[in-house]
Formats: C-alpha cells, sequence, structure tokens
C-alpha cells in the first residue's frame, strides 16, 4: 500500500509523517509546494518509512499521474490563517476549493481513498453544543477560510455520491502543540508566542469567555492513524475536538507559566468570536480515545521557547 500528504512540510503534516503506522505503507509520498519555507520538517526523517519528496503545488501539479497507485491520500494542504484570509478571499478560495476539487478528481480518477481536513469554524452558532448533524442554517462560517472549507465539503459528498468513491471528512479543532513544522498563527500557539517574546496577548474584545473547539496534535495525528487503519472511509463527516475552553483558561495555564503575561483587547475584521462547543461524539463513537492535554501542551511549547526571552 502507498501513502501520499499533501502539504506534508505543514504543522500537522510534520509531525503525521513521523508517525506513520509501522507496516503498513510501501512507500510515503510528501507533497509541499514550500510555500512557507518549512524545509526542517523534511530532517531526520525516521528511517523506516520509504518517503519520497515532491516539490509541487496541488493547482498545477499532474495529480492523476502522482495519485496513480496510492491507496489512501491525506489532504492536508490549505491556508489555514483564518483572520487573514478576510483579506484575501480569491486566493483562499483558489486554494482551498479549487485545489481540493482537483484533489478530489484525482483520487476519484485513482481509485484513492482521502481523508480532507476540515474545520470547525463551519459551524459558527451561538448554541451551547453542536454536532455533526446540525441543521443546514446553523452551518455559518465566519471567515473566507471557513466557507472554503464548507463549500469543499459540500463538492466532496457530491463527488462521493456521484462516484461512489471512498473518503471521510474530518472537523478538526484550531490546533495547539508541538511539531517541526508549527505555526503561531492561532490560539494557542499564537498566545504563548506572544508571551514568550514579551508581547502583550492580543485577544478580541468579546472572546475572554467564549468557548471553542481545541485539537491537541497527538490527537490530530492519531486520529488519522484511526482512520487508516480503521479504513474509516464511509463519507461522513467527524468532528475531531479535544477540549471546548475558553481564551480565559487558556491565558491563566499560559500566566501559570509566565507570570508577568499581560493582555491588549484588540478588534477583529472577523466576527468569529461566537461562543459554542463542538461535539466529537461521533468519533468516540466509532473507537477513539482522546488522550490529548492542554495544559502539558502549553507547558511544552513555552518549554521550546524559554530562551527567547529574560526571565
Amino acid at each position: 500500500m502507498n501513502l501520499l500528504i499533501t502539504g506534508a512540510l505543514g504543522h500537522i503534516g510534520s509531525e503525521l509523517i513521523r508517525k506513520i503506522p509501522e507496516g503498513i505503507f510501501d512507500r510515503v509520498l510528501l507533497i509541499d509546494n514550500l510555500s512557507t519555507q518549512r524545509y526542517p520538517s523534511l530532517f531526520s526523517l525516521p528511517k523506516k518509512e520509504n518517503f519520497h519528496f515532491f516539490e509541487e503545488d496541488i493547482l498545477t501539479a499532474d495529480l492523476e499521474k502522482r495519485f496513480q497507485g496510492v491507496d489512501v491520500v491525506v489532504h492536508l494542504a490549505a491556508i489555514t490563517n483564518a483572520e487573514a484570509s478576510v483579506d484575501k478571499p480569491e486566493e483562499v478560495e483558489k486554494v482551498n476549493f479549487s485545489g481540493s476539487e482537483r484533489v478530489t478528481r484525482a483520487c476519484a480518477a485513482c481509485g484513492s481513498r482521502l481523508i480532507f481536513i476540515s474545520t470547525t469554524s463551519v459551524y459558527g452558532v451561538q448554541k451551547e453544543e453542536v454536532d455533526e448533524d446540525c441543521s443546514p442554517d446553523q452551518l455559518k462560517p465566519q471567515s473566507p477560510y471557513a466557507e472554503s472549507k464548507l463549500k469543499a465539503e459540500r463538492m466532496l459528498l457530491e463527488t462521493g455520491a456521484r462516484n461512489g468513491f471512498k473518503f471521510v471528512i474530518c472537523r478538526f479543532g484550531t490546533i495547539f502543540g508541538v511539531s517541526p513544522g508549527m505555526r503561531f498563527h492561532t490560539a494557542v500557539n499564537k498566545f504563548i508566542w506572544q508571551a514568550c517574546t514579551g508581547q502583550p496577548i492580543t485577544v478580541w474584545k468579546s472572546a475572554m469567555d467564549q468557548n471553542r473547539p481545541y485539537l491537541d496534535l497527538v490527537d490530530a495525528v492519531e486520529a488519522l492513524k484511526f482512520i487508516m487503519k480503521k479504513d474509516l472511509f464511509d463519507g461522513r463527516v467527524y468532528n475531531i475536538v479535544t477540549t471546548n475552553t475558553s481564551v480565559r483558561k487558556i491565558l491563566e495555564l499560559i500566566s501559570a507559566q509566565i507570570p508577568d503575561v499581560s493582555v491588549k483587547y484588540v478588534d477583529s475584521k472577523i466576527m468569529n468570536q461566537l461562543s459554542y462547543t463542538v461535539s466529537s461524539r461521533r468519533f468516540r463513537d466509532a473507537g477513539f480515545n482522546f488522550h490529548g492535554k492542554l495544559e502539558q501542551a502549553v507547558r511544552e511549547t513555552i518549554d521550546l521557547l524559554r530562551g527567547v526571552r529574560k526571565w
């Protein structure tokens, strides 16, 4: 069997390629356009895997040629900065929707099973708890990023119904935790970066006590491995969330490590401050156990950056 990962050098991909399930895949193909220059993600890869790296863009690569003989595709390539997406909606639409459409077509043509990474930001509702069976009017994405992911989900569902190819949609919570290709543009990691570099933590004015879904990178990688091992390509949507928590709680965890941290309240161009919690019951019922811990991930990330500021 062969595995292919798009966006393989990013925050999630750089950790996934180091945790490939042993004894399943003969070859692991990695595609990344290196637009974020995360070359270190390729350093010291496990020798037990037969890796093949291709510096290619999903918008221009001959994907059908590349997907020949590939059994499973994990599609991670995307523009993921929700707030920044407001200033470049056309580019986000092109990469996140048109790129995903090209990946889907190549999978369908080559018989590859697809794991599509979406986001819990597609909900955008004010409700105590929301799950995958919510009504369409509860799917109210608040940014071009979330809109492009939801549009790609619908395209996938339509293509799967028409062509019968196998896929699964994973709505990931906001990622936190350490990886070789990690970024610091979303909470929790953004807050930690600001605190460790002596900057005030910037928080949207209305967001302090609003709950949002988060996903430990440990759980994200284990979830992808679980899907591959279980062959869970059932055409369904799964929320994958470690915890639902508030900004206040995150700041408390950071303050426990960095007591002199300060907070600056700011306005945002997107109204992505709605409070909601997301249920991951469906994925748990499929047999997955979440083990990630926000407090531990915060501590580990801060430990990596302790040399940045004076203590």
